[in-house]
C-alpha cells in the first residue's frame, strides 16, 4: 500500500510563482532579492493556512541560491524552523542568540524561522531585542505569527512587516481545480465552490476539506456529494425558501424550516444564510455589483433568474428582518420560536390578501377570483356645492322627523313646519389636525361647541315651550342614568350632588367649591343639547353658583358620619349606649 500524502504537503508551494493569493508580497520579496534590498528581520503577519510558512521556506531557499546547485537542494544545514509555541523560554532564545554568531557551511545565509512567534514570553522578546536588531551579516530571521497584536512593539519596530491576506473564494476554487485535474477526478464547479467556501480564506483548510470530500465520494466529485458530507445547507434550501417566501406560503416554509433542523441543522445558521442569500440577491439585480456574487456560473443563473421575481424594497426588509433574527439569535429563550416568528414575518412582506382589500371594489378581489366573478369597479360621485346642500338638507328632515315620534301632545303642526328648516352648517376655520391628547385638540374642541351652542341659539325659528319642574326633573336623572351606561361615573356623580331648580329658562345650580363648577362647565355642551332637544325649549340655559357654606353639610370624619346617621334615625345613640360602643 502506497504511503497517501495530503494535498497541503503534496502540492505546498516550491516557488513564489505557486503561491495562490498572495501576488503583492510574493513580488516585493522577489524583487528584494533581485536588488539586494532585504531586510534581516522579517514578519509574515496574517490567517491560518494563507502561506505564511511556505513564502518564508521559499524566501529562505532563494536567498542562497546562486544558480549553481541542484534541483533538490534545499539548503537544510543553512535554514532553522523554531516553534515558538513550545520553546518560548529565555533559555531557547540564549541558545539560538549563540547559533547565530556561526557563520554558514553552505552558502552566504543563515536564516532562522520562527513560527507562533507571538508564543514567546515577555522575558524571551527582551532576550531577542538585541540580537534582532543587531544581527550578524550572514543571518536573516524570519517571524511568522497569526496574532500580530501580542507582540510587544519593541519587536514589531525592527522587523519590516508583511500582512498576508486570506484567500478569496475564487482564487481558493482555480487552485482546487488544477490539484483535481492533476489526480484525475471530476468536480463540479459548484461543488468546489463550496468548498472553497467552507474554507473561510484558509488554504490549507480547503486542501484538507477536499481530501476528505474525495474520500468519501470518490473520483466523482459533485455538489450534492459535498453538501452531505460537509452538512452545510446548499443554495437549494435557499432556493425553495425564497420561493414560499415570495409565494407568501407560510406553512410550507415553516415545514421547510423543521426539515432542516431535522438533518442537524442549526436555525441560526439557516437564518445567517438566508440573509447572505438575500444580499446575493441584492447583488444580481444590479450590474455593477454583479463581481460581488461569488457562486459558480450555473448557481449564478439561478440566482439571476430569482433576482428578478424580488423587488429591491423585498430584499431590503427581508435582510433587515433577518439580520434582527441574526443579533437576537443567541439572547433567545425559544430559538426557535424566533426563527418562525422571522420567517412569518417574511412570508406577510408581499401579502396582498383579503387584509389588503383593493380600493376599486367594495368586495374583496380575492373574492371574485374564488368564485369565478368578474368584479365591476364602481365609480366615486363627483361632489358639488348642489348635492352638498341637499345632504345637508335631507340629513336635517330625518334628525327632526326622529324627533317628532318622540315627543307627544298638539304640537304636531308646529314640529312639522320646524322639520323642514334646515339647520345652519357649521365649519371649521382651521383645518389642521392634532393629537387628540394635546391642550390645542382640547381647546380647539370646546371652541367648537361653544360656536355651535352659539348657532343654534341665534336661531329664532327653534322651539321654546314651556317646560314643566316634573319634566325637567325627569329629563335631568334621564341624562345621569345615561352617563352611567357610558361609564362616566365622575360627571354623573357631580350632577346627582346637587338637585336643580328650573327658574324661568334657568337651570339654577348651587356646589360647595369652584372645582366641580369648572368640571361641569367643560362637560355642559352634551348636557345642554340632551335637555333642550327632549324638553324642546333652546331658550334653557346653566347658572351655577358656588357657597362654600355648603360643603359643612358634607361629612368627611367619622364623627360628623356617625352625626349624620343619628340625625336620620336617633335610635342609633340608644344603641350605641347599651352596647358600650366606640366611633373610631
Amino acid at each position: 500500500m502506497e504511503h497517501f500524502i495530503v494535498s497541503a504537503r503534496k502540492y505546498r508551494p516550491q516557488t513564489f510563482k505557486d503561491v495562490v493569493g498572495q501576488q503583492a508580497i510574493t513580488n516585493t520579496l522577489l524583487n528584494a532579492i533581485e536588488n539586494n534590498h532585504l531586510a534581516q528581520a522579517l514578519l509574515f503577519t496574517g490567517p491560518r493556512g494563507v502561506g505564511k510558512t511556505t513564502c518564508a521556506r521559499i524566501l529562505a531557499k532563494m536567498i542562497n541560491s546562486d544558480g549553481t546547485e541542484t534541483e533538490d537542494e534545499d539548503f537544510a544545514f543553512n535554514i532553522f524552523e523554531l516553534d515558538a509555541a513550545s520553546n518560548n523560554s529565555v533559555d531557547d532564545i540564549r541558545n539560538l542568540t549563540d547559533q547565530v554568531r556561526i557563520p554558514p557551511q553552505v552558502g552566504k545565509y543563515k536564516i532562522y524561522i520562527i513560527d507562533e512567534v507571538h508564543m514567546l514570553s515577555a522575558s524571551a522578546f527582551n532576550a531577542f531585542l538585541k540580537t534582532l536588531e543587531e544581527p550578524p551579516k550572514h543571518c536573516i530571521f524570519i517571524l511568522a505569527t497569526t496574532e500580530k497584536h501580542k507582540i510587544i512593539p519593541t519587536i514589531l519596530s525592527r522587523c519590516q512587516i508583511f500582512d498576508f491576506k486570506r484567500i478569496t473564494v475564487t482564487d481558493a476554487k482555480d487552485y482546487l481545480k488544477y490539484i483535481a485535474q492533476e489526480q484525475g477526478i471530476t468536480a463540479e464547479d459548484d461543488a468546489l465552490h463550496i468548498i472553497a467556501q467552507k474554507a473561510d480564506g484558509a488554504m490549507r483548510d480547503a486542501l484538507s476539506i477536499f481530501d476528505r470530500v474525495v474520500s468519501f465520494s470518490g473520483k466523482n466529485l459533485t455538489r450534492q456529494a459535498v453538501t452531505e458530507n460537509l452538512n452545510v445547507l446548499d443554495y437549494e434550501t435557499y432556493f425553495t425558501s425564497t420561493d414560499f417566501i415570495l409565494e407568501n406560503k407560510i406553512p410550507e416554509l415553516l415545514i421547510q424550516f423543521n426539515e432542516t433542523l431535522s438533518k442537524g441543522f442549526d436555525g441560526h445558521h439557516y437564518i445567517a444564510g438566508l440573509a447572505s442569500h438575500f444580499r446575493d440577491l441584492l447583488v444580481c439585480q444590479n450590474e455593477q455589483t454583479l463581481g460581488l456574487l461569488e457562486v459558480g456560473e450555473d448557481t449564478k443563473l439561478k440566482y439571476h433568474e430569482q433576482s428578478k421575481k424580488a423587488s429591491h424594497d423585498f430584499l431590503i426588509k427581508g435582510i433587515e428582518l433577518a439580520n434582527d433574527c441574526d443579533l437576537k439569535y443567541k439572547s433567545s429563550r425559544n430559538q426557535r420560536l424566533l426563527v418562525e416568528l422571522c420567517l412569518m414575518q417574511l412570508a406577510s412582506i408581499t401579502f396582498d390578501g383579503e387584509k389588503k382589500n383593493s380600493k376599486h371594489y367594495i368586495i374583496p378581489a380575492s373574492y371574485f377570483k374564488k368564485k369565478g366573478i368578474t368584479p365591476i369597479p364602481v365609480s366615486i360621485p363627483k361632489k358639488n356645492s348642489d348635492s352638498k346642500n341637499e345632504l345637508s338638507k335631507n340629513s336635517t328632515v330625518k334628525e327632526d322627523n326622529n324627533s317628532k315620534k318622540t315627543q307627544t301632545g298638539n304640537s304636531s303642526q308646529e314640529s312639522s313646519s320646524l322639520s323642514n328648516t334646515p339647520l345652519p352648517k357649521i365649519e371649521l376655520k382651521n383645518d389642521k389636525r392634532t393629537s387628540g391628547l394635546s391642550l390645542k385638540s382640547i381647546k380647539a374642541k370646546k371652541e367648537h361647541l361653544i360656536r355651535q351652542m352659539d348657532v343654534v341659539i341665534d336661531v329664532d325659528d327653534l322651539p321654546k315651550e314651556t317646560v314643566a319642574e316634573e319634566a325637567f326633573l325627569k329629563a335631568w336623572k334621564s341624562y345621569i342614568k345615561l352617563l352611567h351606561k357610558k361609564g362616566e361615573k365622575i360627571m354623573a356623580s357631580i350632577l346627582e350632588m346637587d338637585t336643580p331648580k328650573l327658574v324661568d329658562t334657568n337651570i339654577k345650580l348651587t356646589f360647595p367649591n369652584d372645582t366641580l363648577r369648572v368640571e361641569l362647565e367643560r362637560a355642559q355642551y352634551p348636557l345642554m343639547e340632551y335637555l333642550r332637544k327632549n324638553l324642546r325649549n333652546y331658550d334653557l340655559k346653566l347658572d351655577i353658583t358656588v357657597n362654600e357654606e355648603a360643603s359643612k353639610k358634607y361629612a368627611f370624619t367619622t364623627y360628623e358620619k356617625y352625626e349624620k346617621l343619628k340625625e336620620k334615625n336617633p335610635n342609633i345613640e340608644l344603641l350605641r349606649n347599651t352596647f358600650g360602643l366606640d366611633i373610631n
